[in-house]
């Protein structure tokens, strides 16, 4: 009779060959392409303070919607700011939002979805406490969040994050309800393992795919969503550049002026199209059945 394996590989030896490439594969055009317009977003952005001509919090009476010159490249805002400067200022606050809403997010919903698959008596109770939340529209929720907290940068990271937990938990979940029945998780029961030894050692490395995956996917959606309340109002404090707030301050003048939401909103839609891009094909390498295919 064939052993029982009593292990599985560590976290660490997962994360460092989790995107091998299936013998033959290959990226492809569209996701190289996507990589470097998002790494040149990101970089752009970050780097922002170093390269901008203005002050984006700069305000100027005698500029006021001026049209793209060598002075002012984009052209300036109804107060005189210089909309290439805040443009490529705000995208650090957007992606800031993305990737925290993102990480705090995974993180949380990976420790809950853990405990609600391997424990049978909790599941029931953490699982119609998600299904509550998602019954919420996030939107809605996210709203209601801010209003309470007060616009700034920490409340909209939560009002993003708690509607994208139940999310992760359900996926966390499902992974985990699969690998707790496999033969090396219950020779790790048999032998007394303890039962954080078991989560992470065992079932940890087995959500780390799908949670990259869907990593991806709520970053993108925390930018939109951020937009979305800096659009309505209730976002982070307007005397933030951020892409939301640029739009929202410029729809006034969109006739006028269309600059004022098309450039930050063609970066906004670059960065969400490039990441869930990289989403897509992340899925696609990670999923074992497209990996046996292949082989």
């Amino acid at each position: 009779m064939a052993d029982i394996p009593t292990s599985r590989p560590s976290a660490f030896h997962v994360l460092t060959g989790i995107f091998a490439l299936p013998k033959g594969a290959r990226l492809g055009a569209g996701p190289a392409i996507a990589a470097l317009v998002l790494a040149i977003i990101v970089m752009a952005s970050v780097c922002a303070p170093l390269y901008v001509p203005h002050d984006p919090l700069s305000m100027d009476a005698m500029s006021r919607l001026k049209p793209p010159s060598g002075e002012f490249w984009l052209g300036t805002d109804p107060f005189g700011r210089d909309i290439f400067s805040r443009v490529m200022t705000g995208g650090r606050v957007s992606l800031l939002i993305g990737v925290g809403a993102a990480v705090v997010s995974v993180a949380i919903g990976l420790a809950i979805g853990l405990v609600a698959g391997f424990f049978r008596t909790a599941d029931g109770i953490i699982m119609r406490i998600m299904d509550s939340l998602m019954a919420i529209p996030a939107i809605l929720l996210a709203i209601a969040l801010v209003a309470l907290n007060g616009p700034s940068l920490g409340s909209v990271i939560i009002a993003i994050t708690i509607p994208e937990v139940p999310r992760v938990v359900r996926l966390v979940r499902s992974v985990v309800l699969t690998a707790r029945e496999e033969p090396y998780v219950e020779a790790a029961i048999a032998l007394g393992s303890s039962m954080p030894k078991i989560l992470i050692q065992h079932l940890l490395p087995n959500t780390l795919a799908p949670l990259i995956v869907q990593g991806t996917y709520i970053c993108a959606s925390a930018i939109l969503i951020e937009a979305i309340l800096s659009f309505l109002g209730a976002g982070v404090s307007t005397e933030i550049p951020t892409w939301g707030n640029i739009m929202a301050e410029g729809r006034t003048y969109f006739q006028l002026k269309p600059g004022l939401i098309f450039w930050p909103g063609i970066l906004l839609s670059l960065c969400i199209l490039c990441i869930n891009l990289l989403g897509d094909t992340a899925r696609d390498l990670l999923d074992p059945r497209m990996k046996k295919r292949e082989g």
